[in-house]
């Protein structure tokens, strides 16, 4: 797992590793610039040119001395100075001091285009203005190059916090960024212009990050092949019942491959038992696509039946976690279902797809925009997972699509608020949100864009429950699992090709590695 901190977090750890502990800021920088030159290392030759672009303040100082170090060992570098020397931070003015000891050309004028490497260091994390003037045009002119380009800490212009460029940022190849992840790296478009993103300990100590952590939580996250770790345990002395049973409430008339998929999903990721719950209508093709699934019928009429209803509360009493939603229609039958479920339920709930819309349609409308309201906030379950992609979140929380995608974390905030529920919005970089926790998922590819992927997502995250994980365990490492299987399908079916069933069946590789 590693770690996603805002701009002013990192601002403050830098400060209290050097103000507090004592670490000298030249001694950050020395260690940057080296972490640095380690990556570039890796993609260069003899024949490379290298300019180092840098801007007056610390950032800037970094990519002097990364200039510096590749000099220093045998390759052809020099510095681009862009702004005002006199204006420089002191550790900046040391850097070129040491470089102009050595040798290295500082210019202020040079055609970047005759260099094949950048190394960009023009601005770091604390940028929060719109670039403009002589950066802006240094900027459009590496983008426009044919070079190879490592951003030092963070393409400049582009923010941290906001994961989109301030009027213009580099497009970087790889990033080099330091002690910390950050969500203008991961989340779009951010991610777009960090390339690939390399995160490098230059030595913050832990102490620094606890002390921070206490005057304002760092509770953003991002999970790695480390976090598999986290699956539900396998026993050697169990049966069945010792991995849970799975409910899954899914599929209307014409609509049987949502509760397939979700189903079969919740079984490859080691649910003991896994119960469909479907229309009449279903039976057969269940019976023939997943004869491992216990099943359970239900036709309209029979839910006017109050034995019939109670054999449905049966089945929700059954289960150890229960998925509700995926292709179950908007109509009566399905609104009274979700009422039931979220009436007696004991387990675990999960609202998907249908679910979602239904709940949507209860949030009554008002003249502002409004989040969910608090008759369905008190509704639900604590602990309750919602999964929407981001149209259905619109329809659910009132907040145009537009806003959603451009303030992801800001409307996950939001999202939490005064509850206990955990939402997963589903976009490329899917956020998870519970209390003040968030989960940002780095796995994961376009190929994932299909019909049936939400379903099996839910199939996983039922799954997980049933296994003993928390819901909100569940709900990060079964994000993460998804899009795990998601790359692993893509490697053999291509994204163009690949289909939700493909990630299923690519969940017993990546479970097992």
């Amino acid at each position: 797992m590693q770690k996603v901190v805002t701009s002013n977090q990192m601002k403050a750890i830098d400060s209290y590793t050097i103000e507090k502990i004592g670490i000298p800021s030249m001694v950050l920088m020395e260690r940057a610039a080296l972490q640095v030159v380690n990556v570039v290392k890796q993609h260069i030759g003899p024949k490379d040119r290298i300019l180092a672009v840098c801007g007056t303040g610390n950032n800037g100082g970094d990519g002097i001395a990364v200039a510096r170090i590749l000099k220093c060992d045998g390759y052809e570098a020099e510095v681009l100075l862009v702004g005002d020397e006199g204006k420089a931070s002191e550790q900046t003015k040391e850097q070129l001091k040491i470089a102009r000891n050595l040798g290295i050309s500082i210019l202020n004028n040079i055609n970047i285009n005759e260099y094949t490497i950048i190394v960009d260091g023009l601005f770091g994390i604390g940028l929060n203005k719109p670039v403009t003037g002589i950066y802006e045009e240094t900027i459009q002119t590496i983008n426009s190059g044919n070079h190879l380009v490592f951003a030092v800490d963070i393409p400049s212009g582009l923010s941290a916090d906001l994961a989109r460029p301030l009027n213009v940022a580099v497009k970087a190849d790889y990033t080099i960024t330091f002690g910390y992840q950050k969500a203008g790296l991961i989340l779009y478009p951010g991610c777009e212009y960090a390339g690939e993103v390399v995160v490098a300990d230059i030595g913050f100590p832990q102490i620094a990050f606890d002390a921070v952590n206490k005057m304002t939580r760092m509770d953003c996250s991002v999970y790695d092949e480390s976090d598999k770790r986290k699956l539900p345990i396998r026993h050697t002395y169990s049966n069945k019942g010792t991995y849970g049973k799975v409910l899954i409430i899914a599929g209307s008339k014409n609509m049987s491959g949502a509760c397939y998929l979700s189903a079969k999903a919740a079984y490859r990721c080691g649910a003991g038992l896994v119960k469909i719950m479907t229309v009449e209508e279903n039976r057969v093709i269940m019976q023939q696509q997943l004869p491992e699934a216990l099943l359970y019928t239900y036709t309209s009429e029979a839910l006017e039946e109050p034995s019939k209803l109670g054999e449905i509360i049966e089945q929700i009493h059954w289960a150890t976690s229960i998925v509700i939603g995926p292709g179950i229609g908007i109509n009566p039958d399905s609104e009274k279902l979700l009422n039931l479920v979220i009436t007696h339920a004991k387990a675990p709930l999960l609202i998907d797809a249908d679910g979602l819309n239904i709940l949507a349609s209860m949030n009554h409308k008002k003249e502002e925009a409004v989040l969910i309201q608090d008759n369905i906030v008190n509704m639900l379950p604590k602990d309750t997972i919602l999964t929407p992609h981001i149209k259905e979140l619109s329809r659910l929380i009132n907040i145009p699509v537009e806003e959603i995608t451009s303030n992801l974390l800001e409307i996950a905030d939001k999202c939490t608020d005064n509850n206990k529920l955990i939402f997963v919005i589903k976009d490329p970089r899917t956020v998870a949100a519970y209390k003040e926790e968030r989960y940002i998922n780095i796995s994961g590819n376009n190929g994932m864009a299909t019909g049936g992927s939400g379903d099996v997502l839910t199939g996983i995250i039922g799954g997980f429950i049933a296994g003993g994980l928390s819901p909100w365990e569940a709900a990060k490492l079964g994000v993460y699992i998804h899009g795990l299987a998601g790359d692993k399908a893509s490697e053999k079916k291509g994204c163009y090709s690949m289909m939700a069933g493909d990630i299923i069946e690519a969940l017993p590789d990546v479970l097992e590695q």
